[in-house]
């Protein structure tokens, strides 16, 4: 039981760097006094890169504590961790490299044209958040459940 409540506690924990990194700084930094666009694009490329290491290595956590705990989740709770881990893949593979690719030109002084990258990271983002809170909150209530029915155990 105390490695499920670990992995929900890294659930969540990683749900607030997601809030507090993709949702708050991202744009935040770009209102900051004397932050130009090639200064707030190094910015975000270095703490972007930091949020990735934190979110693979939360990943990596729940997976080998589901792994350890040999306690076999719903699908309709595990599925969602999946989903998330995939959108995570996709954004450490595909996206944030061709972020950083178009952030360097940038710095570079080089003119591109409209992206719709930013607007797909910011959509799978909102999928990816949506996904880890459920399945906390799930994983809370499955765990919540298996206790009451291993208490109930205790008196038959």
């Amino acid at each position: 039981m105390k490695k499920q409540s670990t992995s929900i506690a890294i659930t969540f924990i990683w749900v607030g760097f997601i809030g507090a990194i993709s949702f708050m700084e991202a744009w935040l930094k770009f209102r900051a006094p004397g932050i130009d666009t090639a200064l707030g694009l190094g910015i975000g490329q270095l703490v972007f890169n930091a949020l990735n290491k934190v979110e693979i290595t939360s990943a990596v956590l729940i997976v080998l504590l589901s792994i350890a705990s040999k306690e076999k989740k719903p699908i309709q709770v595990q599925g969602l961790f999946y989903v998330a881990v995939a959108i995570l893949v996709l954004q450490s593979v595909w996206l944030l490299p061709a972020l950083d690719t178009r952030a360097n030109l940038i710095r570079e002084g080089v003119v591109l044209g409209k992206s719709n990258l930013h607007l797909w990271y910011v959509l799978v983002e909102i999928v990816k958040i949506t996904c880890l809170i459920l399945f906390g909150f799930r994983s809370f209530k499955y765990l919540n459940t298996i206790n009451q029915s291993i208490g109930m155990c205790k008196y038959l």
